[in-house]
């Protein structure tokens, strides 16, 4: 009888990085309970804000709101970045964000929220984590050696898979039974912990020459970026991927009308993708061993792709009433189409997580230090500004046709064009880990 081949030890994650720098073992762990608690107060604000106006449109409108501002704080975060202590700068950023998270605790609790005001919080929360964010991606390579790069990304892989998996499960929960005022508290007493990780730091300032921020420090950004072929398309594709494959606003009215469980099944659906992506790090061993980013990549945004285009499927099995209970509400679910529709969202968690240790460790590895946090900046903008133009893209089509066709749709277009576009800079499928070139 043919034996079934046991997982080696070094098909596990690589934990390295923790025994070599006690400095980001601590930001790792602020980071990720941080994460937790802005996850709860992402997914309490969506489903907070389809209460009040049951529009699928204004929940999408949640993340294109802050687009701009993030964009511009991002890009600017990234410039300080690389002009000061880089540690400095993402203290000064998580204390707005703390604030942030805190007056919409105070709101809730005295009843006093409106819509404008969830948008407007929103806005300046995802634009201070764009600072934080591109600060802190520019830190990491400063405190472990390069060869850890992978292994560090990975385990940014499992805080993602942490805070996205438990957060948005743990705020259905929480909104369904304790309300939102609690739901946004918690997030305060998580967000706190992210201090410890940034006050225990060295100082880190930039090496090499210091350019001040501005104009002339962005279009020297732009300029690496245009003569940085790797690093310009593996943005390109990231952009791709979020745009048609991250129907994330579509969520409160799937778990309404279409699967039914309201809030929880909200929560499930969005956590499922945070179980692939936590899986997909705790075996990421081989990943780090591969030296073709640019085929990583390329393969992962493909597979993430082809498992949007059976999300969008089960949707539609859904819409034509596939299993279904005699009544689909927020209190009765037709629990065999959820739980398909969570197993193929976490095969998509799983490969963006793939792709993004390839796309992080490129980045980190190929980019100059003295570059790093305005890259990081783009890079950034890029992650999470994606998948704000993929909610307007989801709400709209949604609202016109039907929730199954964008991510059915969006599927279809994402292996087409990240086909295409790598076949068309075959220098990308060559990119060598041991060589980094930008």
């Amino acid at each position: 009888m043919k034996k079934v081949p046991r997982l080696r030890r070094d098909h596990f994650i690589d934990l390295r990085p923790f025994a070599v720098s006690p400095a980001f073992t601590r930001l790792w762990i602020g980071s990720t309970l941080a994460g937790l608690g802005g996850q709860l107060t992402i997914v309490a604000v969506m489903l907070h804000v389809y209460d009040l106006t049951g529009d699928t449109f204004a929940v999408s409108m949640v993340a294109v709101a802050g687009l701009v501002p993030m964009i511009i704080a991002g890009l600017y975060g990234g410039m300080l970045a690389d002009a000061f202590d880089r540690r400095l700068v993402a203290l000064l950023a998580a204390v707005v964000t703390f604030a942030s998270t805190l007056l919409l605790a105070i709101l809730a609790w005295s009843q006093l929220e409106t819509v404008w005001w969830l948008y407007l919080l929103s806005v300046v929360n995802s634009a201070a984590n764009s600072i934080v964010g591109a600060t802190k991606s520019a830190i990491t390579p400063r405190l472990i050696p390069r060869e850890l790069l992978p292994a560090a990304a990975a385990l940014q892989g499992i805080t993602v898979g942490i805070m996205v998996m438990a957060g948005p499960a743990l705020a259905g929960v929480l909104v369904a039974f304790a309300g939102y005022a609690w739901t946004y508290t918690i997030d305060v007493l998580l967000m706190s912990t992210l201090f410890l990780g940034l006050w225990t730091l060295p100082s880190i300032r930039p090496e090499g020459a210091v350019v001040k921020p501005g104009l002339e420090s962005l279009r020297d950004g732009l300029r690496f970026l245009r003569h940085a072929p790797n690093i310009r398309l593996q943005y390109i594709l990231d952009i791709i991927a979020m745009t048609f494959g991250h129907p994330l606003a579509l969520f409160p009215a799937i778990g309404a009308v279409l699967l039914g469980g309201g809030a929880i099944t909200t929560g499930a659906l969005t956590a499922s993708i945070a179980v692939g992506a936590f899986v997909s790090s705790l075996l990421s061993g081989p990943v780090g061993r591969v030296r073709r980013h640019g085929v990583g990549i390329e393969r992962a945004i493909q597979v993430f792709g082809a498992a949007t285009v059976l999300f969008g499927a089960v949707l539609a099995a859904a819409a034509l009433g596939w299993f279904a209970p005699p009544v689909v509400d927020a209190d009765h679910a037709n629990i065999t189409l959820i739980v398909i529709a969570a197993i193929v969202l976490a095969v998509t968690g799983a490969a963006d997580n793939v792709s993004a240790i390839y796309r992080s460790t490129m980045m980190q590895a190929a980019v100059p230090d003295a570059m790093r946090g305005r890259l990081q900046g783009i890079f950034t903008v890029v992650v999470a500004g994606g998948p704000r133009i993929g909610a307007l893209y989801a709400g709209v089509l949604a609202t016109i046709t039907a929730l199954w066709l964008p991510p059915l749709l969006g599927g279809f277009i994402i292996v087409g064009l990240v086909g295409l576009l790598v076949r068309l800079n075959p220098r990308f499928r060559l990119y060598d880990a041991q060589h980094p070139v930008p």
